[in-house]
């Protein structure tokens, strides 16, 4: 077993002592390293000659990082809570220091001018970039007398562009349902720091040096060229498909979400577009590679990893001669692994990052070969 030095710090203004969000927040950043990687070292250990050290944040992003929240909403003692919850309870954050600027901000400022909860039933408040989302356990639209002049002005001051109500009667674990988003002011649409184009519900990769890091050995690795096809599953608003199109010209992603694929079609408006689950789009896939010899792969896919349609199209049918693989599930991540390297691919390099600091959460890029390939 390890060392770890387990003398705790003190914890930083804001940071509220029951709050279950950070729990590395007592560590110094070399201490939570650390731990990291004995614990990918744990659940990788069959590829432990290819595990990297985990590459670090930076001091400049150990705090004040998180620019996408989802918090839970309770009225207590005659005001709004938001927070995150723990023993059934939720516990107020308003100033968590992990949160960015903009978020403390807007938490702030919605927490002091929404009416109580029998004239506006708040449930969650959401925030991703500039957007922000006020979900609602209603089917009803509530009263808006609250959204003033002055207030509209000082949610644009803070960087807000778009202001959002959804309306879910049932919500609870599940937060969001299909068609009750109403824009009640501002625009619907953000640009992220990347130049990206992004909604009020798409997700994007926090820490964007870090991200940009990895997607540049994604790309350092894969090196798509004028005679690839280069697939991109799971591909969210379109990140790497930007990437990819700058050496290849044949790109084609998939993506469920119909409000990321909006948005990568916005920003990669070269590249074709996939939408709906990437097991249910194998026929248009595999109908496109035909005509290609050499062929790349990069999957981002959720914690439940690769659809196993997805892993048996891989390996069978699409065979790439490599594939980028980044993932935020060391479990799910082994398994997959696992079964490709059981169809002659090996693993090339682990990678991870360390996209949350102060937290438990480390996320690892799997570079990954086909032993029958030849160098690009």
């Amino acid at each position: 077993m390890p060392f770890f030095d387990t003398s705790a710090q003190k914890l930083p203004d804001g940071c509220h002592p029951r709050c279950p969000g950070c729990a590395h927040r007592h560590l110094p950043v070399r201490e939570s390293l650390a731990r990291k990687q004995a614990w990918l070292g744990e659940k990788l250990a069959p590829w432990a000659e290819s595990l990297q050290p985990v590459c670090p944040a930076g001091a400049f992003f150990q705090w004040g990082y998180r620019h996408r929240v989802c918090l839970s909403a309770s009225w207590q003692a005659g005001k709004w809570t938001m927070g995150l919850i723990k023993n059934n309870t939720v516990v107020p954050i308003p100033d968590c220091p992990v949160h960015a600027p903009q978020i403390r901000d807007a938490v702030s400022l919605f927490a002091a001018a929404l009416p109580d909860p029998g004239r506006f039933p708040l449930a969650y408040f959401v925030q991703t970039g500039g957007q922000v989302t006020l979900v609602v356990k209603s089917k009803n639209l509530p009263d808006m007398q609250w959204l003033t002049p002055a207030l509209m002005q000082d949610i644009a001051c803070i960087g807000i562009q778009g202001l959002w109500l959804h309306l879910h009667p049932c919500t609870g674990k599940k937060i969001f349902a299909k068609n009750t988003w109403h824009l009640i002011c501002g625009a619907p649409r953000s640009i992220d720091e990347n130049g990206l184009i992004h909604g009020p519900r798409t997700f994007s990769q926090l820490i964007p040096p870090l991200y940009r890091q990895a997607l540049s050995a994604a790309q350092a690795f894969l090196a798509p060229g004028a005679a690839d096809i280069m697939v991109d599953l799971y591909c969210g608003i379109g990140p790497t498909l930007a990437k990819w199109q700058k050496t290849c010209p044949t790109v084609i992603g998939v993506e469920l979400d119909g409000e990321a694929v909006a948005c990568a079609r916005e920003n990669t408006p070269d590249v074709t577009i996939l939408r709906g689950k990437c097991k249910d789009r194998i026929p248009q896939l595999t109908a496109a590679a035909a005509a290609f010899e050499r062929r790349r792969l990069y999957v981002n896919p959720p914690r439940t990893g690769l659809e196993p349609e997805v892993t048996q199209w891989i390996v069978r049918t699409y065979q790439p001669d490599r594939m980028a693989y980044l993932s935020c599930s060391a479990g799910t991540l082994a398994r997959d692994l696992a079964l490709l390297e059981a169809h002659r691919y090996r693993v090339a390099a682990l990678v991870p990052f360390d996209f949350f600091p102060r937290t438990l959460h480390v996320e690892t890029l799997a570079l990954i070969a086909s032993q029958k390939s030849v160098a690009p």
